[in-house]
């Protein structure tokens, strides 16, 4: 009986949403994940939710400029009219929606906290610590919880010199069997580019520039001198590229590449120089999981912290964009007569004005609704 009712609640969803839920018994909880309260109710309301990362709080920044650019960015996200979620593993629970509290344990790092990708969520979960999620560890679980779209600073890659060590990011296997549209400014600097692209290519994954070209950025400057394959003008065209993806239920992830602001861009050749020399010392210094972290503070170090600057502008700008294409795409999910973004208003007078100018229908009206089991069992008794 359980299947039938997921079948029917499914068939009455349009297209788009209904091959994006991912969670089989659609019982978060039942997926080992809990999530805020705030989250839930978007989710269960259809409301538009942008993932976050966590690695970027507890190994890409330093303390507090970690705490203040996490908060900065959920802001950032609630002002454009979504919901953000920050993901997190602490003491060994996977969290999606972090409270203030929460988001201080993870940036004050007073508790041993691991650089979490898919492969390393079994052992963090036993042995009950904390976990920064990665892009990849971040995709799969917005996937499991039913969150498509994902923001983040830059992904990973293809390291240079990759042919011989095999040093290439899980984020991108992660893009090619995950459902998850990742919003960045393109890859780091510090990876090879155009191998990064063939890459992702191989990967089956759709790769678009946000702006009027397809130059594609790499984290610190606007133009890497490699193309992406395609690019859309506006947000509600990258929100239909991601409801069209629904559409066929092509089970790989999109990247969205978001080049830095211009007024951010002067300092890039300084700070890729400073990158240049710090993946020279990594050589010899450190391996694997560790290598990002270790240039990133490098080049803070090298550039008098210009680096930090133009990072979290980068990020900020990503999380704008991000959540103006969550937005568009729960338009194309909703019927436009039945979505109305939420407002904050600031005070009473305020927010009479704003509800006096919402828009009334009078008249007939068609509704389609879903009943969601939230029992992982249903017994019946005759």
């Amino acid at each position: 009986m359980l299947q039938h009712l997921r079948s029917a609640s499914r068939a009455l969803l349009p297209l788009g949403l209904r091959s994006s839920i991912m969670c089989r018994s659609y019982h978060p909880e039942s997926c080992g994940i809990i999530i805020s309260q705030e989250v839930k109710e978007a989710l269960s309301s259809h409301q538009p939710v942008v993932a976050l990362e966590s690695t970027i709080i507890t190994h890409g920044m330093p303390y507090p400029q970690n705490l203040e650019t996490a908060m900065k960015v959920e802001e950032i996200i609630r002002k454009e009219g979504a919901v953000p979620a920050t993901i997190a593993i602490i003491k060994g629970q996977v969290y999606a929606g972090l409270s203030h509290e929460q988001l201080h344990v993870l940036a004050a790092q007073k508790d041993p906290c691991v650089k979490t990708s898919r492969r390393d969520f079994p052992y963090v979960l036993a042995k009950g610590i904390n976990g920064g999620t990665t892009v990849s560890g971040t995709m799969m679980v917005s996937q499991k919880i039913n969150i498509p779209i994902f923001v983040t600073g830059g992904i990973g890659g293809v390291h240079r010199g990759a042919e011989s060590t095999l040093d290439i990011s899980a984020d991108l296997t992660e893009l090619g069997r995950t459902p998850v549209t990742v919003v960045s400014a393109g890859v780091k600097s510090i990876l090879d580019v155009g191998r990064t692209l063939e890459y992702l290519e191989t990967q089956g994954v759709c790769v678009s520039v946000l702006g009027p070209d397809s130059k594609f950025p790499d984290f610190f400057t606007r133009d890497s001198g490699y193309d992406a394959p395609c690019h859309v003008e506006s947000p509600a065209l990258a929100a239909l590229l991601m409801q069209k993806r629904a559409e066929l239920d092509i089970n790989s992830g999109m990247l969205i590449a978001v080049p830095i602001p211009k007024e951010h861009e002067a300092e890039g050749q300084q700070i890729k120089d400073a990158i240049e020399e710090a993946v020279k010392e990594a050589e010899s210094a450190v391996r694997g999981r560790d290598v990002t972290p270790f240039i990133l503070r490098r080049v803070f170090e090298i550039t008098g912290g210009q680096s930090l600057k133009s990072n979290i502008a980068l990020i900020e700008n990503n999380a704008k964009a991000g959540a103006q294409i969550a937005m568009e795409y729960a338009k194309l999910l909703t019927p436009s007569s039945s979505f109305i973004p939420p407002i904050h208003p600031t005070n009473k007078k305020s927010q009479l004005s704003e509800v006096d100018g919402r828009p009334v229908v009078i008249g007939g009206s068609i509704v389609d609704f879903v009943a969601t089991v939230m029992e992982p069992e249903i017994k019946v008794s005759a």
